[in-house]
Parts: C-alpha cells; sequence; structure tokens
C-alpha cells in the first residue's frame, strides 16, 4: 500500500468506521514515525489515532486495515463511554463482532537477527542471542548447567 497523506488516510479511517461500526470518526488521525513496536495507538485524552507508516509500506493492505480497525474499536468505545482497554469484554467482544485483530503481526524490518547460539552441556537448552555471552559468568536458566558456544 502506497504511503497516504494526511486528507487520504482520514478519509480510510472515516470509511472503515462507517462500514464496520456504522458512526462517523470525527476526530484526528496521523502517521507517527516513532512508533516502532506497534502498528497503531489510540489517545484518548486528545481523541486522536495514530498509525505507524511502516505498516503501510512494508506490509499488506489488509494488516494496515486490520490496525486501523483494532483502533477504532479503542475510539468508538471510549466514544461511548464503555470498556474501551485490552482487557474489558466490550474491547474484546467488538473486536470479533468486527473481525479486527487483537495483536498486529511484527514488522519483517523489526525483526532481530541472532548472531549467537549456545546451548546448555546439562539439559541441552538452545539460547539465541544478539550480544556474546561470558559462560565463565552466566548459567542455564532451567538447570544451572554450564553453557557452551555452537555457532
Amino acid at each position: 500500500m502506497d504511503l497516504l497523506n494526511e486528507k487520504s488516510l482520514y478519509k480510510l479511517v472515516n470509511e472503515l468506521s462507517l462500514e464496520f461500526f456504522h458512526k462517523p470518526f470525527k476526530h484526528a488521525v496521523y502517521f507517527n514515525h516513532r512508533l516502532r513496536t506497534t502498528g497503531g495507538r489510540y489517545i484518548p485524552a486528545k481523541k486522536v489515532i495514530e498509525l505507524n507508516p511502516k505498516y503501510a509500506l512494508e506490509e499488506d493492505e489488509r494488516e494496515f486495515i486490520g490496525i486501523i480497525k483494532h483502533e477504532l474499536c479503542h475510539y468508538h468505545l471510549h466514544i461511548e463511554g464503555k470498556g474501551y482497554k485490552h482487557r474489558d469484554k466490550e474491547f474484546r467482544e467488538l473486536l470479533v463482532e468486527t473481525g479486527s485483530p487483537r495483536f498486529c503481526k511484527p514488522l519483517t524490518s523489526y525483526e532481530t537477527e541472532y548472531k549467537h547460539t549456545y546451548v546448555c552441556k546439562k539439559c541441552r537448552q538452545e539460547y539465541k542471542r544478539t550480544r556474546r555471552v561470558n559462560t565463565k559468568k552466566y548459567r542455564c536458566g532451567k538447570c544451572r548447567g554450564e553453557l557452551a558456544l555452537i555457532g
């Protein structure tokens, strides 16, 4: 999906709001380039939806629309004075009703690349790490066995 400008983003959010919630979206929606690990967020104090632009660029259109629908669930429940947080029953029911995802999948560009693999000599538990681990200082978290570098 091409990166939308603010007007077309608002139009898309309002169309999805009317289609799935049968109510208009009356507040602001923005792209927030500082979001890293989340697809979007709803700020109740400002009634603003912020979306991660990387999901519009890197992922397919269905994933991005799912994120918008998820944030609209927060928005509409908050406006109506109902439970809009993740743990609230009303929120989870509205997610199912509108076909919105509970979580977004991680960005492929944000996945970490592991450089080192350690294995416990005792229980064979494997540990993948980005940084090197001092095997003289650290032990297996499962059985306290000695760690060995295998790759």
